[in-house]
């Protein structure tokens, strides 16, 4: 695998929209390099290989491209992770409950220099607020909502366009998602207005960032939730990824930061390492961060577990994959997760408890509630 950096250290995304936005865009990202071999020769015989045409230098795609599609694409996987957990959990979520408008957008200009063409190129992406995800089981997946429309209008008000869309964006939708249950929306589809009536999704509205380091961790600081490139290198699977996720929801949920006066100081580690070139130098040790109790730390996992159930993911493997994590990167690996949660055989057994809570309240068809 050949790493990108060096592509994308011009590469600026725009802080998301807090009414459209649910993932950043700040990762950086890998790709595999190719060898180029010689051409093989036909064995004695056999016909020879027809020659094949070259392809048309206009349908290769740029470094940039690349680099921007596979990064949509881990955009995705956090967003397809996170829709569940965030729209089975608002009752859970405590006073993170918001209004969303259930779906992402961005235009060219959220990316600067090269990746602007390199975004019109490979997402068709223009002066409008395309489209780019939609959060699955929310109102606008409901109303037909597709990725790739162009923003029009909500409310009949004219969506912006240009460089600074999506922050004047934010200023007309703030005030619209508030006191209503649904929004006229207008998307241009396929060369056409498209008309819709948006119902609002009443869902936990924790960010949900990705951060640019190969540090087995995550954080959350009462409103965000960030999962870095290297706990997800680590998870096996989408489970495995919500494990983590849930977790540090569960973390806002119970206002675990400001209870231990940290939410400032994870705020700004987060703010860090959402950057394509966090500074590295200020993440030593344990960046400031205390170690959570073992009473908190278990109190999330144990409310973890019911996200997780109410959001149908497997709640079988968990322990075992906080056991593996702390297995493989144990407290004495500063800056790591189980670092920052080290009751590991404690919080194990909270889980085992509450694992076996939850499958009695499902056979006699309780609800899941802690």
């Amino acid at each position: 695998m050949a790493r990108l950096g060096s592509i994308l250290k011009r590469m600026k995304v725009s802080r998301r929209l807090h009414v459209l936005h649910l993932v950043p865009a700040a990762l950086l990202l890998s790709a595999c390099a190719t060898v180029e071999l010689p051409p093989s020769r036909p064995a004695p015989g056999a016909a020879a290989e027809p020659a094949r045409p070259a392809p048309d230098p206009a349908q290769i795609a740029t470094p940039e491209e690349q680099a921007l599609r596979s990064l949509v694409s881990l955009q995705d996987r956090l967003y397809r992770v996170a829709a569940p957990l965030l729209v089975s959990n608002p009752d859970l979520c405590r006073s993170n409950a918001r209004n969303l408008l259930g779906f992402t957008a961005k235009n060219m200009y959220s990316y600067t220099g090269e990746y602007a063409a390199a975004a019109k190129t490979a997402f068709g992406m223009n002066d409008h607020l395309k489209v780019m995800g939609v959060l699955a089981g929310s109102g606008a997946a409901r109303a037909g909502m597709r990725r790739g429309d162009d923003l029009i209008s909500i409310e009949d008000k004219t969506m912006p366009t240009g460089p600074n869309a999506e922050r004047q964006a934010a200023t007309i939708l703030a005030p619209l998602v508030s006191g209503r249950s649904n929004v006229k929306l207008t998307v241009m589809r396929d060369g056409r207005n498209v008309a819709m009536v948006v119902p609002l999704t009443y869902a936990c509205a924790f960010g949900i960032e990705l951060g640019n380091t190969d540090n087995i961790i995550a954080y959350g600081d009462g409103h965000r939730v960030l999962i870095t490139r290297g706990m997800l290198n680590f998870t096996r699977t989408d489970d495995e990824v919500a494990y983590v996720m849930a977790k540090e929801m569960a973390h806002n949920a119970l206002s675990h930061a400001s209870r231990q006066r940290m939410s400032a100081t994870v705020g700004g580690i987060i703010d860090n390492l959402i950057r394509i070139r966090p500074d590295m130098s200020t993440m030593g040790g344990m960046a400031g961060v205390k170690p959570m109790p073992q009473e908190l730390d278990a109190a999330a996992d144990k409310l973890s577990l019911y996200m997780l159930a109410r959001a149908g993911y497997s709640i079988d493997g968990a322990s075992a994959f906080w056991q593996r994590l702390a297995g493989q990167y144990p407290a004495s690996v500063l800056n790591g997760y189980t670092a920052l949660h080290p009751a590991t055989a404690y919080r194990v057994s909270v889980m085992d408890k509450t694992v076996a809570e939850i499958k009695a309240k499902q056979a006699a068809r309780k609800p899941l509630f802690p």
